[in-house]
Formats: structure tokens, C-alpha cells, sequence
């Protein structure tokens, strides 16, 4: 083969390869327009008060519609991994401004907005709001009150009225039994990993969304390695109490006849005692990083 021949292979090759990254380049391109065109036509019409007075007797049909809008927006912005959730509220608040019955979109709107990024908006206060929109509009439907006190629980940290909206909701003769106990102890404690065990187990023995059940399954787990922890320095304090000293090694507690055999988590990885001999996750396991995960929401 010619040199020339040569320079034409590899001045063809260059061009193709230029041509692929144009090609690339303009797809990229045509999602992000595409990306702005459909936010451009969520924020075309944004009062609830004039949809409604053009929607006539359509309007549950255009509250469905922008509800559905909200939870499309939501998954893709979820997907693309963006904490920019800015049209959330709007969409929400115009689907249940027409149609003030869509209950969906109290309960779950308020789950996507109250939750800190990445997982939601972090608008905890337009949560309430939208909650106590649907409870007043909804008086009967006592699953907003329970979605009221888990937002207040969960995300607030507002224990007073994390109680106050579980009594309420229990009031309702169809509301889960264990609302009122639920009141009294939240009352009483505030935060415990008892309460936040049990409570993160409604909310994924209850809910059908995918991402909501894997959130609380994800919770659920850490909960469960925290009441494992309180169990293990319970026992520590024990120890303390017969021997006079606190133990730095879980080969402490079981010699003592304490435990068994070391403890482990959901991972497999067993717990620790650190140096002033209470109980720890192991620096190994995979729920450190997960629990840091989860406090950074």
C-alpha cells in the first residue's frame, strides 16, 4: 500500500470519527433541549385558580393529568440524579387545587416534597401545607393525618405535633389502632429507635411506590442494627454492674455467659464495643456508609 493510500485510510478514519462525535455531541444536545422545552411547557400555565376556572367540569380529568405530570417529573429528575425539584410544588399545588379529593397526590406529593435531597425536594413546610390542605378538604381520610405525624416525626423533628397529628388521625374509627399508642409515646419519648423502627415498618408494609419501599426498607435495616446496638450496651451495662468495669470486647460478654456469640448486622459484619465499652457498627460494614447516606438527606 502507498503512502498516499495510507494518509486517504487514515484522513477517512479521522472523519468518521469526527462524524461520531458530532453525532454524539447533537444527541446530547437534542435531550437537554428536549429537557427544557417539556419544563418550559410545565411552567406555561402555573395558577391553579385560572386552570380551574378554564377547566369547567374537566377539572378532576386536568388534576389527574397534572398530577401524573408531577410524578413523571419527579422519576426524571430522580433518575438524572437533580436535586432541582423547583416545579414539584407548582404541579402539585395546581392537581389538588382542581381536584381538592386526589388523595395520591397529598400522600405522595407530600413524601417527594418533604424528603431532604437527594430523595425529595427538602420543602418540608410546603409538605404540611399540602397535607393540611388535604385534611381539611378530606376530613375522613385519616391516612393524611398518619402521613402528617410521620412528616413531622421524620423530617420536622417536631414531636409535639408528630403526636398531636397521630391522636387526631385515631379519632377516626377506621384509623390503624396503634395511632392513639402511637400518640401517647411519641408524647412521652420523642425520638426512639423502637418508635422509628415501627413506624418506618408501616410505611413500607403500606406503600406501593418502588423508591418509597426501598427508602424505608433501607431505614428499616439501620433501625434494626440501632436496636441492636441499645440491646448490646444494655447488656455492657449489666456487665458494669457485676464486675465493676465496662467492657472494651464482646469476648467480655459472652465469658460472662452475657451472649452467645458476637452479634452481627444485616451484612454480616459483627459489632464492635469501642474503647469506653459502648457498642459501635463495624468500621466495615457497608451500613456506615449507608447510615451516612441517610443523614445526609
Amino acid at each position: 500500500m502507498t503512502v498516499k493510500a495510507i494518509l486517504r485510510m487514515v484522513a477517512g478514519l479521522l472523519i468518521l470519527a469526527g462524524l461520531a462525535g458530532v453525532w454524539h455531541l447533537q444527541k446530547q444536545i437534542d435531550v437537554t433541549q428536549a429537557s427544557v422545552r417539556v419544563e418550559q411547557d410545565q411552567l406555561t400555565l402555573r395558577s391553579p385558580g385560572t386552570l380551574r376556572k378554564m377547566s369547567l367540569e374537566y377539572a378532576p380529568l386536568m388534576a389527574a393529568l397534572y398530577w401524573t405530570r408531577a410524578v413523571q417529573y419527579y422519576g426524571e429528575k430522580h433518575r438524572l440524579h437533580q436535586t432541582n425539584l423547583e416545579l414539584l410544588w407548582p404541579l402539585l399545588d395546581i392537581a389538588t387545587t382542581l381536584d381538592p379529593q386526589i388523595i395520591p397526590a397529598y400522600r405522595f406529593g407530600s413524601i417527594f416534597l418533604g424528603q431532604k435531597p437527594p430523595g425529595g425536594a427538602g420543602q418540608a413546610d410546603l409538605a404540611v401545607q399540602l397535607l393540611q390542605r388535604g385534611i381539611q378538604a378530606n376530613p375522613e381520610e385519616w391516612h393524611l393525618y398518619q402521613d402528617l405525624g410521620n412528616l413531622y416525626y421524620f423530617d420536622l423533628h417536631d414531636y409535639a405535633k408528630a403526636s398531636a397529628a397521630f391522636e387526631e388521625g385515631s379519632k377516626n374509627p377506621s384509623a390503624y389502632i396503634w395511632m392513639k399508642t402511637m400518640a401517647a409515646k411519641i408524647a412521652a419519648e420523642g425520638e426512639s429507635p423502637e418508635t422509628s423502627f415501627f413506624l418506618w415498618q408501616q410505611i413500607y408494609d403500606t406503600t406501593k411506590d418502588p423508591q418509597i419501599k426501598k427508602n424505608a426498607e433501607e431505614h428499616l435495616i439501620l433501625m434494626r442494627a440501632q436496636l441492636d446496638l441499645k440491646a448490646i450496651n444494655q447488656l455492657a451495662d449489666q456487665y458494669e454492674q457485676r464486675t465493676g468495669h465496662r467492657p472494651t470486647r464482646m469476648a467480655e460478654l459472652i465469658e460472662a455467659g452475657l451472649i452467645r456469640g458476637v452479634p452481627r448486622d444485616a451484612d454480616g459484619y459483627p459489632y464492635v464495643l469501642d474503647e469506653s465499652g459502648r457498642a459501635k457498627l463495624n468500621a466495615d460494614s457497608p451500613l456506615v456508609e449507608k447510615e451516612k447516606k441517610l443523614d445526609r438527606r
